[in-house]
């Protein structure tokens, strides 16, 4: 199994000053990280978690599973399951039938790992209640295949599904078998399924962060650990070089220099496993630099270019090739700061402290709403003076409630899918309360309520950044103060 040596900064060339200054401007800049593991030459030199998350948690990797998706199409070619040039229909008879577009039916492996298939969405997105892997060969193809790049994770979701119909494995186990187990892959990491069954190898697995940064190792090493390639080196330098251009539809600079098979060329030479959010899995080959990180940005425009820049800026661009002079005052700063990470609650990220509750007549008061889409009922919001809220509501005819903190973050189980989160909740004047959730379970990602009070009513605002859950937590609820 790979053993993770460790060491300090300075010896493999990174000052403790330049980490400790990345980690704070992503905190100046409210960036909401969960986790940051930095290696140099082969060797650990940073690791810190934000409270609540902790080591050895697994954490939703989003389209990071796109890159072990490939991996496991990867060794179906080596072992002589498939050819990259086969058509994709020839594997799936069942959804083959006149009505097929001859642009699905020309589709094949190799345009779907390069993201060069017919479709420019993601198929599956039209309905959730239909199957997502049949949804690939009867969407309506929009442009010839082998193209131009078009980011489709319904590509990634069928190659998944590929793997588990010829090997008979789901695709991480398939893949631990082969490669995983190897690396030192957690046993406890999965795949979530989509409603059909199938695993979601464009966004589902389940890991830590150590085994992203593991994964990183082996594919810095060129597939090879302790002397065993455990992959096609041709296939592996195929998927981690530019095979396609993408510089039109790439939404950051960083997301424009170009795509392997199912992993992203990034600046400064690097290359990239990236997931939604924040789950970045940074190489940068020559330098002998990896950076791993876990986090929420959804809805923060430019979050994942931002951890990119900083990490260029105060790591990439100031290293030294000789080993540095250990500065005992540096360490013990990143030391101290490193205790100290957590998710920062509102009051921060709005740069001020909460106001006590202006008007006691609605701590703890019911209002009742009117007919609404959502199907709400009931709403009471209660803050205590010891830092501790509740928001309790009636929806669709059942009472739930979860905890906040005031001036701090709470972990509490959200309700309705049972998820374990993260909250706070600040005035922002003296009527308008709000409330922001963050998600650390197998949805991360984030739900917001803004609850204006007037004199005998209330206007509640909701919205999400999650792609398929809580879609009850969206729009706009009016109701009034119900009788005492």
């Amino acid at each position: 199994m790979l053993e993770i040596q460790k060491a300090l900064p300075e010896e493999v060339g990174i000052s403790s000053e330049s980490i400790l200054k990345f980690l704070k401007r992503l905190d100046m800049q409210n960036i909401p990280m969960h986790s940051v593991q930095i290696m140099r030459k082969g060797r650990l030199v940073f690791e810190g978690y934000y409270a609540p998350c902790r080591k050895g948690e697994l954490h939703r990797m989003f389209s990071v599973t796109k890159s072990f998706t490939s991996m496991a199409v990867g060794k179906l070619e080596e072992e002589g399951y498939i050819s990259l040039d086969d058509p994709i229909i020839k594997y799936f008879p069942e959804f083959d039938s006149e009505n097929v577009h001859p642009w699905v039916r020309g589709t094949t492996i190799r345009n779907m790992l390069e993201m060069r298939t017919c479709h420019s969405f993601t198929t599956y997105k039209a309905d959730f209640n239909k199957n997502w892997v049949e949804s690939f060969f009867a969407a309506t193809p929009n442009h010839k295949p082998g193209t131009v790049f078009h980011y489709d994770t319904s590509s990634s979701h069928t190659l998944c599904a590929l793997v588990e119909k010829l090997t008979g494995q789901p695709m991480l186990e398939y893949l631990k078998d082969k490669v995983l187990r190897e690396i030192g892959f957690s046993e406890e990491s999965y795949i979530l399924k989509d409603p059909f069954g199938t695993s979601m190898g464009g966004s589902g697995l389940m890991a830590t962060p150590e085994d992203l940064l593991r994964f990183g190792i082996w594919l810095m090493q060129r597939g090879e650990i302790n002397g065993k390639q455990l992959i096609s080196r041709k296939y592996l330098e195929k998927a981690t070089t530019c095979q396609v251009e993408n510089m039109v539809k790439g939404p950051t600079v960083s997301e424009c220099q170009g795509y392997g098979y199912q992993i992203w060329m990034g600046q400064h030479e690097s290359i990239m496993c990236l997931g939604m959010g924040g789950q970045l899995v940074l190489c940068y080959p020559k330098q002998e630099l990896l950076c791993v990180t876990t986090a929420d940005t959804q809805g923060i425009g430019g979050g994942n270019q931002f951890i990119m820049d900083c990490l260029y800026e105060e790591i990439l661009s100031r290293l030294s090739e000789v080993p540095l002079e250990i500065n005992g005052l540096d360490g013990e700063d990143l030391q101290n700061y490193t205790k100290q990470m957590q998710i920062r609650p509102l009051s921060y990220v709005r740069g001020k402290k909460c106001t006590q509750i202006q008007n006691q007549k609605v701590n703890g008061r019911k209002y009742a709403f009117e007919d609404n889409l959502q199907g709400f009922q009931e709403m009471s919001l209660k803050v205590e003076t010891s830092g501790e809220g509740v928001l309790t509501f009636v929806l669709k005819g059942n009472s739930y409630h979860f905890n906040f903190g005031y001036e701090k973050v709470q972990t509490d189980c959200f309700p309705i899918h049972e998820m374990r989160c993260a909250s706070s909740g600040m005035w922002l004047d003296e009527n308008t309360f709000y409330i922001r959730t963050l998600l650390l379970d197998t949805a991360c990602g984030s739900i917001h309520f803004q609850l204006f009070f007037g004199e005998d009513d209330l206007t509640v605002f909701m919205k999400k950044d999650d792609e398929l859950l809580f879609s009850e937590f969206t729009g706009h609820i009016y109701g009034k103060a119900a009788e005492s």
